[in-house]
């Protein structure tokens, strides 16, 4: 992925994107070229204009559905447990317990 990142910012700088100057790249913001995949995006890219081959990637990209877009309303159900809850504590609150006289607060 590094190698292609260094492809696309030496494109964009008008360069010829070698594997030299992807290696350079690569070096210069201190990391290690992976040979392998950088000799495969070369075979695979060679000299393609890469402004072609992006649009031909973004017209495969507008048939991908992706998802998303339904997220919003989920915090609304959350009132009525709080309604709930507070009717019960109120509940709990007005009940007395009938001790049988002689001990309220004056010792009556």
């Amino acid at each position: 992925m590094q190698e292609l990142a260094a492809l696309l910012l030496l494109k964009l700088a008008g360069k010829d994107g070698s594997s030299d100057e992807i290696t350079s790249v690569i070096t210069a913001a201190g990391k290690e070229v992976d040979a392998a995949a950088l000799e495969t995006l070369l075979k695979e890219v060679g000299d393609s204009d890469i402004n072609e081959l992006l649009a031909s990637g973004m017209d495969k990209l507008k048939d991908v559905k992706m998802g998303g877009g339904g997220g919003g309303g989920g915090a609304g159900g959350a009132g009525g447990d709080a309604e709930e809850a507070e009717e019960e504590k109120e509940e709990e609150e007005e009940e007395e317990m009938d001790l049988g006289g002689g001990m309220d607060m004056f010792g009556g």
